[in-house]
């Protein structure tokens, strides 16, 4: 490609992609961070109101360290919307429509969580996956079934030294660094999996219109899509797209490989490196699998959801409406341009069109009238107004609520008496006074600010019934102050 077509092309880019768009917007920091917030993380689609709710919060906050940010929650979501950052969608479980982000918005805020916090681009671990995955795709593309077998022999050869090695004792592992660059490597490959999902299905989308719009423009002598619409072919699923996809979801639900892949992830986790990951890391590690299912399960709907409006499209005829639509608007518009050249389009006409009264407006706006919401019949109960007792309220606080603030003061008051101390340790000295609550707030305080040591211990705690507990949990080690 020459330097110029090169540059033709990216121009094109930055008009089209909403990636490149929200990467030279005004306010691009502000727009990066407030939907990566909420719709980059566990929550990848919210309902409209809740967004702009929480949208709201935040430039509230913005505003008030001098951020010039006229608009509202609302405003902003639909000018993101329009510029192609986010995707506005039906919601299936409750009236009303969600938000999710855009491909191009996914893009663009990996690339700049990327920029803030470079990755090594160049490690061992990459090289040795893209040396074992060419090393694969050389032995299994190769028509020589000679040099084929010398390459599968060398291969058992080698897995025959390493088990020999280790019958002999000598079992070499990876070092705490090398592993947990490794795991690091397999994180950042696996973050990319919901911008893959993302495309995904807006190829399936553009997939359908397209289908659509060959039916509607084809006429009688090009009749493929139509005819292979009524023998029932499912277009959108015999795809290059929809066999891709259909491999790797049937990969995915398989239920060997998936439980082979969660014990992996779990004999991994509890090695001591991954003490260094990060919780949420580690909790992303743990729901991979189950989020790849259920990404897998909103594409197929997708897919199916398509297929049977595409043939429900054509079967019903609604393809001749909308062809004779198409051929009155050409008309009009061969008219006009035939016009053009007599007339002006700002030229008064004699003509007098009477638009519609009705106010356009989402369809997730409309509510329907229920009479029953005006059902007064029952009784109206009185309730008679007291004083908050002020020792009750801390008693309901307590029993609905952990009291962190206190078992921070615990395992302080064991740090100063000793240089580091357990979970068990810490309850022999100070007894849980909330019961198992007392007991999940210290596991939840070790694991953020403790450190993990191998063993199990056993903890005892006396129930909310004056029934005597223990559990066998994980030995945790606070080694310093709790803040």
């Amino acid at each position: 490609m020459s330097a110029l077509s090169q540059t033709h092309a990216l121009a094109h880019l930055v008009e089209t992609d909403a990636t490149w768009r929200l990467l030279r917007a005004d306010n691009a920091p502000v727009i990066a961070a407030l939907l990566s917030e909420h719709l980059g993380g566990e929550d990848r689609r919210l309902p409209t109101d809740e967004l702009h709710e929480r949208i709201d919060h935040d430039l509230d906050a913005l505003r008030a360290h001098g951020l010039i940010l006229p608009l509202s929650g609302q405003g902003y979501c639909a000018e993101w919307r329009k510029a192609g950052f986010l995707t506005r969608r039906p919601a299936e479980e409750a009236r009303g429509e969600t938000f999710e982000l855009a491909p191009g918005a996914l893009g663009a805020i990996r690339f700049l969580e990327q920029l803030a916090a470079p990755r090594q681009t160049v490690t061992e671990s990459r090289l040795a996956s893209i040396g074992v995955q060419l090393g694969q795709l050389a032995i299994e593309t190769d028509p020589d079934a000679t040099r084929r077998l010398e390459q599968l022999h060398a291969q058992r050869d080698r897995i025959d030294g390493q088990i020999e090695r280790i019958h002999a004792g000598d079992l070499d592992t990876l070092d705490a660094a090398r592993a947990l660059e490794r795991v690091r490597d397999i994180l950042a490959q696996a973050e990319e999996i919901p911008s893959d999902f993302a495309r995904v299905r807006a190829e399936f989308e553009t997939l359908n219109r397209d289908l659509r719009a060959r039916i509607v423009e084809s006429d009688d002598t090009q009749r493929t899509v139509l005819d292979e619409v009524f023998r029932g072919v499912d277009l959108i699923g015999e795809s290059d797209e929809g066999r891709s996809f259909a491999g790797f979801s049937a990969l995915v639900l398989d239920p060997a490989v998936g439980s082979a892949f969660d014990d992996d992830i779990a004999r991994v986790l509890a090695r001591d490196f991954a003490g260094d990951l990060s919780p949420a890391q580690r909790r992303y590690l743990r729901r991979f699998i189950g989020t790849l299912k259920e990404h897998s399960g909103e594409i197929h709907e997708v897919i199916t959801a398509f297929a049977r409006g595409l043939r429900r499209y054509v079967q019903s005829q609604d393809y001749q409406r909308d062809r004779v639509l198409r051929g009155l608007l050409r008309t009009a518009l061969a008219a006009g341009v035939e016009t053009s050249t007599k007339s002006k389009p700002y030229q008064p006409t004699a003509l007098q069109l009477e638009l519609s009264a009705v106010a356009l407006s989402s369809v997730g706006a409309i509510r329907l009238h229920d009479p029953a919401d005006l059902d007064a019949s029952a009784p109206i109960t009185e309730h008679v107004a007291g004083t908050a007792d002020l020792e009750a309220l801390r008693a309901l606080a307590r029993a609905t609520e952990i009291d962190f603030a206190e078992l921070v003061d615990n395992v302080n008051d064991v740090l100063s008496q000793v240089e580091q101390c357990t979970v068990r340790e810490v309850l022999e000295r100070h007894p849980a006074s909330q019961g198992v609550a007392s007991v999940v707030g210290l596991l939840t305080l070790a694991a953020n600010q403790g450190t993990t040591a191998d063993g199990i211990e056993t903890v005892r705690w006396q129930g909310a019934d004056e029934l005597a507990r223990a559990a066998d949990i994980p030995i945790y080690r606070f080694t310093g102050r709790l803040l």
